[in-house]
């Protein structure tokens, strides 16, 4: 037996351009990025994408402990692989200038810094 016809609905076409703000962040997709967190660990790798709720994905990452109860291998991290961070514990999101570019200062619609 053949299964039935499935209707499919194609995606909605945007309408908009994407704002500014859109871009700088997707500007930074597949990116190299340092995430330090409230609880002082700090996550290296790969810029993935952000949900809804702003919660950076990170792909290929590792984890170390910063700070005195670190103990002697927070230097060596661990690799976690695919990680979610949650938007309300980061800290400080860092990443690497490629040789020749300029620091950047990224700002939202309120002209606040974004990472303070």
């Amino acid at each position: 037996m053949s299964s039935p016809p499935v209707a499919t609905v194609p995606p909605p076409v945007r309408t908009t351009q994407p704002t500014a703000n859109v871009e700088q962040l997707k500007a930074l997709l597949r990116t190299t990025l340092r995430i330090s967190v409230t609880d002082g660990r700090v996550f290296l790798g790969t810029f993935a994408g952000t949900d809804k709720q702003l919660n950076l994905l990170l792909i290929n990452t590792d984890e170390y402990r910063v700070g005195p109860d670190a103990g002697p291998d927070a230097l060596d991290g661990r690799y976690v692989g695919q990680v979610m961070i949650p938007w309300r514990l980061v800290v400080r999101v860092e990443s690497r200038l490629e040789g020749g570019q300029q620091a950047r200062k990224y700002h939202d619609s309120d002209e606040e810094s974004m990472y303070t």
